[in-house]
């Protein structure tokens, strides 16, 4: 069989679309046993010369990665094109397409492990692709090496959270001041059992232990960097997976925004964006999170009066999306919607009277849909920044600026 296109999910598909065969490439010959649509155990008969050697030993078995064995100028080609096939199915064309910024291997910092405690033993690492078993892992390609090396200890806390029917989650991010990790989906946690878990982040010099968000151990406050700007984001707090890949959102969104001095942050989270922006413009940061805000707003606080007027505004922007008159009082919007995109609030944005929109997505079938949505209401799609923080996935991010025409 010969291997047509990739699917969105990295995923070999052959010129009917009805069989996915994983670890395949565009212009490959594969053979292999076919099962409800996908190849079992494919074999590849004629290797795409854009195929190479997986650099991690887990690949193949692991799930976290589904296109190791794809060469980078390749994939970050594709991903530039999903991008162009997204905006195509919606009419839109002849846009500034611009080439792929690819965080480099090894620069996650954040990364969610699945636990689970056997009878003998414990295991921890990543599930395996398209199954719910976990693959147990030794190293890593894509986290950060600080991760890595904390793999041991982090196993340390498994027999005491997790048990033998559910599956625990430890979610890790890396910080100047040392591991934030917080204990998702665990057993109950008694006094002593706190005690003891605070014993072992003391131990494996983590800078903070939380549960469910809740912290349980703090040594040092895990800041993030902003641009220069620290922010403490509450324990399992979002933020953007790679800090190159978080440093190129934000440049494309300042470029977007062109001189704008009155700016609307939606989707603000802790301030990825906002906070910085503040040095320039006066800032509105909207976000359903509270706990996220109140760390943005410390963090302007701490700075001490170095920027200008930064506000927060607790607010479900899905059910309730700031009205085409609440905008009109600011030059130009940031919006940053969860993977499904934020129609609702796009319709209010194209209805409203700001000159320019950033617009920032973890999805391009969505951010198409509402790229059309601001088109038609007079918008102009200047260019398109794609950006891989995922690397060696079928993810891809991107920033969009919109002027009025």
């Amino acid at each position: 069989m010969l291997v047509a296109r990739l699917g969105h999910r990295g995923d070999g598909v052959n010129a009917a679309g009805d069989v996915f065969v994983p670890g395949a490439l565009p212009g490959e010959r594969v053979v292999g046993a076919v099962i409800e649509g996908r190849m079992i155990a494919p074999r590849i008969v004629a290797p795409s010369p854009d195929r190479v050697a997986p650099p991690c030993p887990h690949a193949g078995e692991c799930g976290g990665c589904a296109l190791q064995h794809a060469a980078p100028g390749f994939l970050a080609e594709w991903k530039r094109e999903r991008v162009r096939e997204a905006l195509a199915a919606r009419g839109i064309g002849g846009v500034a397409l611009r080439e792929t910024i690819v965080s480099p291997p090894r620069s996650r910092r954040r990364a969610t492990l699945s636990a689970r405690r056997t009878k003998k033993s414990v295991m921890l690492g990543f599930h395996a692709r398209a199954e719910d078993r976990i693959v147990p892992i030794e190293t890593c390609e894509l986290a950060d090496p600080r991760i890595v090396a904390a793999l041991e200890g982090l196993r340390a806390l498994v027999p005491l959270v997790a048990s033998r029917k559910g599956e625990a989650k430890l979610a890790v991010t890396v910080s100047d001041a040392g591991l934030d990790v917080d204990l998702r989906q665990v057993k109950p946690l008694d006094g002593p059992l706190r005690a003891r878990l605070a014993e072992i982040a003391a131990r494996e010099g983590w800078a903070r232990l939380s549960h469910e968000g809740e912290a349980l151990f703090m040594a040092r406050p895990p800041a993030q960097d902003f641009d220069g700007l620290p922010v403490l984001p509450p324990p399992g707090g979002f933020l953007q997976a790679t800090p190159q890949g978080e440093a190129a959102l934000r440049a494309a969104v300042d470029e977007a925004l062109g001189e704008a001095r009155r700016v609307v942050d939606l989707f603000a989270g802790c301030g990825t964006f906002a906070l910085p922006l503040s040095r320039r413009a006066e800032v509105l940061a909207v976000e359903s999170d509270a706990a996220a805000l109140a760390a943005l707003d410390a963090a302007w606080r701490a700075a001490g009066g170095a920027l200008r007027r930064l506000t927060t505004q607790a607010r479900d922007l899905f059910r309730r999306p700031l009205t085409p008159e609440e905008l009109r009082r600011f030059d130009a919007a940031v919006i940053d919607p969860p993977r499904a995109g934020a129609k609702a609030q796009a319709q209010a944005l194209a209805a409203s009277g700001l000159r320019r929109v950033a617009m920032v997505s973890c999805d391009p079938g969505s951010f198409a849909r509402d790229a059309r949505i601001l088109i038609d209401g007079g918008f102009a799609l200047e260019w398109v920044q794609p950006v891989d923080q995922f690397l060696w996935s079928g993810h891809v991010e991107l920033a969009a600026a919109f002027a009025r025409r």
